[in-house]
């Protein structure tokens, strides 16, 4: 599938933007917190979405965008969802499905809860938590090293091993270390205070699709709770659960990813 890079100016820095053209509905790949718009190669590369247009960013503070101008304003979960939003406002996307994980995933269900352009919404690693945010977790994401500054080398790796096991490629390990030193902590900050929306709220109130596709060895956040969780329009009644993958089961097991995240394409953004 065709693809090229641009880097939009917007109010919260220049992101960097890659779009593998396939002619049909646009689908938004958001990426999880320390990373960047590669970790959803194999979505791309993948034949089950050629007839997509297939947008995916490097986040503020990420990849090959800029750091944010205004830390303070962008790097919190609904700061990050205003940036998403006008980069697309200004590619003049007018409907779009999102794909999230992890932080990208908590950004998606902000984006949702402020736009109107959202038809669709899958959900990978991201319980969306109300007043108490550790209910959906597994402990400290991380052992801390989610919400810490600067990481040495060791750390590193324990962050990459910890989202994405040892497959690993070197360019995820880049984007761990090329992340802005005050983001992690800056975000976990901003949720500590409270900031954005109760997401438990918004998907027990949304009549947009929700998808919910997690790895069923995932080690961050809480199945169980997410399973409690009252969906108001849940994709086939049910959470997925995808055998032998962690927290990144898009990369840990794309084809029973891409599977699923394509049928729930079909149905609600048909080709």
């Amino acid at each position: 599938m065709p693809s090229n890079c641009q880097y939009i100016d917007t109010s919260h820095g220049t992101i960097a933007v890659e779009i593998s053209e396939g002619g049909g509905p646009d689908v938004v790949f958001i990426h999880g917190n320390s990373s960047c718009r590669e970790v959803f190669n194999k979505q791309v590369a993948s034949p089950l979405f050629a007839d997509y247009r297939l947008i995916r960013c490097d986040l503020p503070g990420h990849g090959q965008s800029s750091d944010a101008p205004d830390k303070l304003r962008t790097y919190s979960r609904p700061g990050l969802a205003d940036a998403v939003l006008e980069l697309l406002d200004r590619m003049k996307v007018r409907e779009a499905v999102v794909v999230g994980w992890s932080l990208g995933g908590h950004v998606a269900i902000e984006m949702l809860s402020r736009s109107k352009i959202i038809t669709g919404v899958c959900l990978i690693g991201a319980p969306p938590t109300g007043v108490v945010m550790a209910e959906g977790f597994c402990g400290r994401p991380l052992g801390g090293l989610g919400g810490k500054g600067e990481l040495t080398p060791e750390e590193v790796d324990r962050f990459v091993a910890g989202v994405i096991g040892d497959t690993a490629e070197p360019f995820l390990r880049q984007a761990v270390a090329r992340t802005d030193r005050d983001f992690r902590s800056m975000l976990f900050a901003g949720a500590a205070r409270g900031t954005g929306v109760n997401q438990r709220d918004v998907v027990t109130a949304t009549s947009v699709p929700l998808a919910m596709i997690n790895g069923a060895d995932d080690q961050i956040i809480n199945l169980d709770y997410i399973d409690d969780v009252r969906f108001s329009s849940l994709w086939q009644g049910r959470c997925f659960r995808v055998a032998n993958a962690g927290h990144a089961p898009f990369w840990q097991a794309p084809d029973r990813f891409n599977a699923i995240l394509s049928l729930f394409l079909a149905d609600i953004a048909p080709r």
